[in-house]
């Protein structure tokens, strides 16, 4: 699946995983002595991209690290369709997750004071910071814009979401109607889990499914759904959801005795609230090298993230590496060199049909899909060892700092610096 050259940095071998490349890292010159006071780095969120970017900063044992996140475990997103079906959970323990001394502060924070270079936390207490890492990640929420959505909808996009939905799922008689809201990766899992557990199942696409996959590759998974008698509405949209049914935008009325939701992005609103530039959806703008346009003493990663106001894909694909490059930055800053600008490429995007049956869909290295994929019964296990590797790849990270490396050669267009500047 790794198309093109790569670049092999002079740190350590190469190891290839699903989603990310593995380096096993020599010493770092200029990164082992001990400094009389110590550089402290708060990152907030917990996510993919904040424990990469958290790991990777112990490279250097002068820095203290703190994590801020407002659960206790890892919460792998990536899993949440099967913790709502019963299939699966969605929770990990972060002991070896995060590397020897990285302290976790299981808070939420409230507010980045850039004067007194303090993170604010809904506790009361603020902690010190020389550089922050902004991984709070993101978030999706039925729109305020469709009526009886807020009331009636159900999010599927954090753990909370998921815990409510799946008591309410297993509530309902057998062959009660379900609909599944948004035809992206997260609504084609969700719908697909459901229906491989025997439920009725209507997925509402919006405009078409699976907008990112080729045609062929849409083929494959229209059929699959035809074949779990999963009904499947194109070119449609929801114009209200009510109790126990919702209104298309055409006036045919669905029976729905609970409705998911998972079309949309939203992202936490900390930067805005710090008075920090963000773009229109309220991710923090930064330059190439993923620095705020406001102060260089906070880098952002994942989802949360909107370098030079054109972000990448949400995707775990894209937090790995993004949390790995702005602990770079960060090192980069304290070592008093210049911070190399973002380079990644894609491989492709995966999704599960069930347990067993998935589709890997290949893609350029700018995210454009190939007319490729890997179908089938091929593809289920493809798709597990992907995500199981996110977390593999996390643990190797806390055990050798510097270890991750990516695929790189992906095309990112030039910017202005007047360009960057959106939403204050």
């Amino acid at each position: 699946m790794l198309a093109g050259p790569l670049r092999i940095p002079r740190s350590g071998v190469i190891c290839l995983t699903s989603c990310y490349i593995r380096v096993v890292p020599r010493r770092l010159v200029g990164m082992t002595e001990h400094n009389s006071t110590s550089i402290k780095v708060v990152v907030i969120g917990g996510g993919y991209a904040g424990t990469v970017a958290a790991n990777r900063l112990r490279q250097r044992d002068d820095v203290e690290i703190t994590v801020v996140n407002s659960r206790p475990t890892f919460v792998e997103r990536l899993r949440l369709h099967q913790f709502v079906a019963g299939t699966g959970q969605a929770e990990a323990d972060y002991g070896p997750l995060l590397g020897n001394g990285v302290r976790l502060i299981v808070d939420d924070a409230t507010r980045i004071d850039t004067a007194s270079r303090t993170v604010e936390l809904a506790s009361g207490r603020a902690l010190d910071y020389d550089y922050v890492v902004y991984a709070v990640g993101s978030t999706a929420a039925p729109p305020t814009s469709v009526p009886g959505a807020v009331e009636f909808a159900y999010p599927i996009a954090e753990l909370e979401h998921a815990q409510r939905l799946r008591a309410v799922i297993e509530q309902l008689p057998s062959q009660a109607p379900i609909t599944v809201v948004g035809a992206g990766l997260t609504g084609i899992e969700t719908a697909a889990e459901l229906a491989e557990q025997g439920r009725a199942v209507t997925l509402i696409c919006g405009e078409r499914l699976a907008p990112t996959f080729s045609k062929r590759a849409r083929r494959v998974v229209a059929r699959w759904m035809a074949r779990h008698s999963v009904e499947i509405l194109e070119n449609v949209r929801v114009a209200e959801v009510l109790q126990e049914s919702i209104v298309l935008s055409d006036g045919c009325v669905v029976p729905s005795a609970v409705t998911i939701w998972t079309a949309g992005f939203g992202v936490p609103e900390l930067a805005a609230r710090s008075g920090l530039h963000t773009d229109a959806l309220g991710r923090l703008i930064t330059d190439e090298t993923l620095t705020s346009v406001d102060d260089h003493r906070i880098v952002a990663a994942g989802d949360a993230a909107a370098p030079s106001n054109q972000p990448l894909r949400m995707s775990c694909q894209a937090a790995g590496p993004l949390g790995a490059h702005a602990a770079d930055t960060v090192l980069a800053r304290i070592a008093g060199a210049a911070p190399a600008m973002l380079d990644m490429a894609f491989l492709g995007s995966n999704v599960s049909l069930g347990r067993r049956a998935g589709i890997v869909q290949l893609a350029h290295k700018d995210d454009t899909p190939m007319n490729a994929h890997i179908c089938g019964r091929i593809g289920a296990p493809i798709k597990e060892t992907a995500t199981k590797w996110t977390l593999w790849g996390i643990r190797w990270e806390a055990r050798r700092p510097g270890s991750l490396f990516w695929v790189k050669g992906g095309r990112r267009l030039a910017v202005s610096d007047s360009e960057l500047v959106a939403n204050p």
